[in-house]
């Protein structure tokens, strides 16, 4: 599965669709404006919340949650002690920890499980300008999950570009 991403999706207020390969709206991007935090909720296309995303108020590192139905889902932040500045680890409320690394700011990165390639974020395969694609390869990765992870990475790595 692939779906198609605008590079600036993460502006507070705006709104987004996530397209699959085929040009099919599937996922709307809801930026939140006028909130303390950052925040966006991944929705189906009959309005659903699926996914919300916000970045955790009190934290000594930066780190996004993702909840869904109101409940935590997962937790990202920079890996500790990385020598690799785009290397961020995913936390699931399951106890399971994904790996995503690689070149973040340039949308050239993996999420994996145990090494085990779960989705490829990705522009070389696309001539649209400011998209980016994210490439669901094993079937049993939830896509939401994975966009939602690609999107605070990229939120978290942008920021933290933007600081130094």
């Amino acid at each position: 599965m692939r779906f198609l991403v605008r590079d600036r999706l993460l502006g507070i207020g705006d709104d987004y669709w996530i397209e699959d390969q085929h040009g099919n709206k599937v996922f709307l991007v809801d930026g939140k404006a006028l909130r303390l935090r950052d925040t966006f909720e991944l929705k189906d296309t009959q309005g659903r919340v699926l996914i919300d995303i916000h970045q955790k108020m009190f934290a000594l590192r930066d780190t996004m949650v993702i909840e869904r139905e109101g409940e935590p889902l997962a937790r990202i932040r920079r890996k500790r002690l990385s020598l690799l500045r785009n290397h961020y680890r995913v936390s699931l409320v399951d106890g399971t920890e994904l790996d995503v690394s690689g070149k973040i700011l340039d949308r050239e990165f993996a999420i994996e499980y145990e090494e085990e390639l779960l989705a490829q974020i990705s522009r070389r395969w696309l001539t649209i300008r400011e998209t980016y694609g994210v490439d669901i390869v094993r079937e049993d990765a939830d896509p939401a999950l994975m966009i939602a992870v690609a999107v605070c990475v990229i939120h978290l790595a942008d920021k933290e570009r933007e600081e130094d």
